[in-house]
């Protein structure tokens, strides 16, 4: 049973919500594990196209529960088996190596692991309030979720350095000039409308495809141009056997619009 977190399913679109309103949805150990179990589910579950992820009660997420963390001790590690740097640094992963397409839907704080976690999502929707704290110099401390891989590839790498060293908080047009995230609603409903609509639009695409776009985009920085060639023609034989690419094909030779079913 999930205490601190939320799974809904709106047609091919999974939602999945942190749910500690009372802590600003803080990550503790026990949300940390929640997130990564309802992670795993939405790429089992093959009828979810598309993830959306958000935080209730008016926050995204306000990083580490720092309260448990201070008093985490080598008898508590022992007792649970796990730290919670180990489930963070497993979450963002996860998140970000995803076969479908991912949204954080951001009303709200978002801050230190828990801007980790959208900076994972290949793309950031967020309210006009919403806001924006790489907060780890505030404790005299450096980026510990993956932030530090994936700043620099959402946004460049001076921009990245402005907001990591300096700790400053960026309202949602400062983070949307400076590409932190792709998209501002007016308020929380016009968020969720503009989000559902834009995640209902990538579930009716062909899946295994853009699955497979995703890993090659993700890994691109990573290789040489023949490598990524490489990748490309393993990608493309596994979309050859897909009914998605009959049905795009022969929509094209019909010229209408096709049909995805994400198989």
């Amino acid at each position: 049973m999930s205490i601190y977190s939320e799974i809904e399913r709106r047609g091919a679109v999974g939602i999945v919500a942190l749910n500690r309103p009372d802590a600003r949805n803080a990550l503790n150990v026990g949300l940390l594990q929640e997130l990564r179990g309802a992670i795993a589910e939405m790429a089992a579950d093959k009828t979810v196209r598309a993830v959306v992820l958000t935080g209730r009660g008016g926050a995204f997420c306000a990083g580490a529960d720092v309260k448990e963390w201070s008093e985490t001790t080598p008898e508590s590690v022992a007792a649970a088996g796990t730290t919670w740097i180990d489930e963070a640094l497993a979450l963002v992963r996860e998140i970000h190596d995803l076969p479908k397409p991912t949204i954080a839907m951001i009303d709200g704080a978002a801050v230190g692991g828990g801007l980790d976690m959208a900076l994972a999502c290949d793309f950031r929707y967020a309210s006009a309030r919403s806001k924006f704290i790489c907060s780890y110099t505030h404790v005299g401390y450096s980026p510990d979720c993956g932030g530090s891989w994936l700043m620099p590839r959402v946004m460049g790498l001076e921009a990245s350095k402005r907001f990591a060293f300096t700790g400053d908080l960026w309202v949602a047009e400062v983070a949307l000039a400076h590409r932190l995230i792709s998209h501002v609603s007016a308020d929380a409903e016009a968020l969720l409308a503009d989000t559902m609509a834009f995640a209902e639009k990538l579930a009716a695409g062909p899946t295994v495809a853009i699955g497979l776009t995703k890993t090659l985009l993700n890994a691109s920085a990573d290789r040489s141009l023949a490598d990524q060639q490489k990748a490309e023609v393993a990608a493309g034989e596994i979309c050859a056997t897909t009914n998605d690419h009959a049905e795009g094909l022969a929509a094209t030779m019909e010229r209408r619009a096709p049909n995805f079913t994400g198989t």
